[in-house]
């Protein structure tokens, strides 16, 4: 198996962190948060492994997007 370069491993746990955060939804919108992390995810997937800079970007914009969906009064993502 390859090993991953480090920010593979960023956003491999960017990801964990984002379907782990969807576990504190309700039980009825769930999968709603789970198909919009998978759904932002694979719209990015194109992204050359070298281009650092919109991966570093992709990143940190996903981070205060999951700071933002994390809050307990956002209940619902469509």
């Amino acid at each position: 198996m390859m090993r991953l370069s480090g920010l593979q491993k960023e956003v491999l746990a960017l990801y964990r962190r984002c379907l782990r955060e969807s576990r504190n939804k309700p039980q009825s919108t769930r999968a709603h948060f789970e198909n919009f992390a998978r759904a932002e995810f694979a719209k990015n997937l194109s992204i050359d492994k070298r281009d650092f800079a919109a991966i570093e970007f992709l990143l940190r914009k996903g981070r205060r997007q999951l700071d933002v969906y994390s809050s307990p009064g956002i209940k619902d993502v469509r």
